[in-house]
């Protein structure tokens, strides 16, 4: 715990920190890429250029310091970190270095007003920080690595088929190359692929597109054009291809409970969604489907979902094509709407909604399920950054 003076200064100091967070985090990254440049994979250098990352830690840094005497605010907050840097394979010796260039960063952007006492008390509050997260990551490393088929760290696995499910997306299934059991996991959860692209180490995460229990890790990924490493996946990799994997993590999971289920999706935003009905598609639960897309040469697992529909009562699916062409038949043109929405959900709301897919479609769900009057707690996203973004979309 930190002694009252510490909080005190941390307190004091969080209108500072705050207003010069987005200068903070801008200074801090190309900091740390120069002087600790091993730690580059494990950022994503897209969301570095878009400047999600950076918002994201500015963010983090002034609730954490707002919330200083009462971390029990943050205990949300601090999961998705911590199942995020699990995903990514985060270690406690990443820290200090985090930790090292933070402060320098802070020291610089605020200048002569960084004095002795602020720096020190900034540098104790990061170390509390640091200590909680470290410790519960363990505790995610460790159960991950003593569950059926689990394992810490990297693991090798073997590339045994992969499947075209659009012009644009493709399906990759990979066994481990030991022979071993494939782990469970929950629908919803993703793996982090780990590569040697150009003599760079990159990690990049991807939802798993299909139920527990099949024998195998299928991810589906979109082509992206200026994505070096969708373009290497689709490019490079063959059966027999071996790459190495993250185990399953995240907390974007489905609820195995009795209440409808609603999933609202937007292009490859898809792939989680897959796996969660595959989940319930034999269990007599109610779900409802919307999926947008520009047209049906770009529309992921349409004839997989119309078999599910065709075959269970409990099944309903929704297209909407923005972009349709004249051999497409859409159920609607257009944009998903609040009264598409309002059709799938019971007169009382009490439902498990999911959406995912891209940021302006995200933005339109966020608003409409709650406008709608969705309970706040069965409204269920995953997004990179903050949530205001979201509100201001």
């Amino acid at each position: 715990m930190l002694d009252r003076a510490t909080v005190d200064v941390i307190k004091a100091t969080v209108p500072a920190v705050k207003a010069h967070a987005d200068a903070i985090t801008e200074c801090f990254y190309p900091l740390m890429f120069a002087q600790y440049p091993e730690v580059v994979p494990y950022f994503n250098q897209t969301n570095q250029g878009k400047g999600t990352q950076p918002k994201a830690l500015a963010n983090a840094v002034v609730a954490y310091g707002a919330n200083i005497d009462e971390l029990g605010n943050l205990s949300d907050a601090v999961a998705q970190i911590v199942q995020k840097h699990c995903s990514l394979g985060v270690l406690p010796e990443h820290y200090d270095i985090v930790g090292t260039c933070l402060l320098q960063a802070i020291a610089k952007v605020l200048g002569d007003a960084a004095t002795d006492e602020i720096m020190d008390a900034w540098g104790k509050a990061y170390g509390q920080l640091a200590d909680i997260l470290i410790a519960a990551e363990e505790s995610v490393y460790s159960a991950t690595e003593q569950a059926k088929g689990g394992w810490r760290g990297e693991r090798a696995f073997r590339l045994v088929k992969r499947v075209d499910e659009s012009s644009v997306i493709t399906s990759f299934y990979f066994e481990p190359a030991d022979g071993a059991e494939v782990p469970d996991f929950e629908a919803g959860q993703a793996i982090t692929v780990v590569l040697n692209i150009d003599g760079e180490s990159v990690r990049r995460n991807y939802s798993l597109s299909d139920a527990p229990g099949t024998g195998y890790l299928r991810i589906s990924i979109k082509r992206e054009p200026q994505g070096v490493v969708s373009n290497y996946l689709h490019d490079t990799l063959v059966a027999g291809s071996e790459i190495n994997l993250l185990p399953p993590s995240g907390q974007f999971v489905l609820r195995r409970n009795n209440k409808p289920l609603v999933l609202l999706t937007g292009g490859v935003g898809i792939t989680p969604a897959i796996s969660m009905v595959n989940v319930e598609a034999s269990s007599g639960r109610e779900v409802r489907f919307i999926h947008a897309a520009l047209n049906s040469k770009v529309h992921a697992f349409k004839a997989h979902i119309d078999q599910l529909v065709a075959a269970n009562s409990s099944i309903s699916a929704l297209y909407v094509y923005s972009e349709p062409e004249a051999d497409c038949a859409p159920h609607a043109s257009g944009f998903v709407t609040a009264d598409m929405v309002a059709a799938q959900l019971p007169e009382d709301r009490d439902a498990e909604v999911y959406f995912l897919g891209p940021k302006p479609f995200m933005s339109a769900m966020f608003k409409i399920t709650r406008d709608l009057g969705v309970p706040p707690s069965q409204i269920h996203y995953e997004f990179f950054g903050p949530t205001e973004e979201l509100d201001a979309g």
